[in-house]
């Protein structure tokens, strides 16, 4: 009951945050999201005992997402100064923070990912909104959800062969199968409305690359969390974990989703 309860006021939070909120305060829960997920990175690397300078690395990621809101923050910031900026900077920040006979490369790499990992497909998502209209960006994230519950139940009632037991031994194939075709239906009857100038085998394809890349970027963070022994990458939301776990999918459906928009 907890996890139905707390997932239908995260749908309502994203359905008034998607559709109602002006740029500027969509620009900050988005930077909020990406802080807290940020410290739940963290959280990961201080299990292997690595300290990162957090306040540094989330300040970057959130500017990184900056860049791809100009109507938000009223003038364009190039990405490229944000970047350069913040690979001296964490260099820089790195220094006081390595203890001896620890991985430097480790430690200065796992502070530069939230900026690509989070930074940059947020960014993505902000950037779809401000360029294609609120329609299209819950067109994304309401492919994204549909997938992820037709897996879920499709898993439960057919699921017998896993499709990467090392990774997330409960995920199946038949799964997967099960997200791919209620997700790409999803995008391709509801892009009739918010995607009108795609053709239908446009829309069809687009959903199956949406629903596979989901599905990668669910197994890239649930192996970022068997990589340090957890389970949840936190507990922020009852019955569903932590915001790394809610958003994986659309951290790697973001970014393809943007470009294909945007340059195609």
């Amino acid at each position: 009951m907890t996890r139905i309860v707390s997932g239908a006021v995260l749908v309502a939070f994203a359905l008034v945050a998607v559709w109602w909120s002006p740029h500027w305060l969509f620009l900050l829960l988005a930077c909020g999201v990406v802080w807290l997920a940020v410290w739940e990175l963290g959280a990961m690397s201080s299990t292997r005992g690595q300290q990162l300078p957090l306040p540094f690395v989330a300040l970057l990621a959130c500017a990184v997402v900056t860049t791809f809101a100009p109507l938000a923050v009223g003038v364009v910031v190039p990405l490229e100064v944000v970047l350069l900026a913040g690979l001296v900077g964490l260099g820089a920040l790195s220094l006081p923070v390595w203890k001896d006979g620890r991985d430097a490369v480790a430690m200065f790499s796992e502070s530069l990912l939230p900026a690509l990992y989070l930074g940059l497909p947020v960014g993505a998502l902000v950037a779809i909104r401000e360029r294609e209209g609120a329609g299209a960006l819950f067109l994304l994230m309401l492919t994204v959800m549909v997938s992820d519950s037709a897996q879920y139940f499709t898993g439960r009632a057919l699921g017998r062969r896993p499709l990467a037991p090392r990774i997330s031994p409960k995920k199946t194939i038949e799964g997967a199968a099960g997200g791919v075709v209620c997700g790409a239906a999803t995008l391709a009857i509801a892009g009739h409305w918010w995607l009108p100038s795609m053709p239908l085998p446009w829309r069809l394809g687009l959903g199956v690359a949406i629903v596979a890349l989901g599905i990668v970027g669910d197994l890239f963070e649930s192996m970022l969390k068997r990589g340090v022994g957890l389970k949840d990458s936190g507990t922020i939301i009852p019955g569903h974990g932590g915001i790394l776990d809610r958003f994986d999918a659309l951290l790697f459906t973001a970014p393809a989703y943007y470009l294909l928009l945007r340059y195609v």
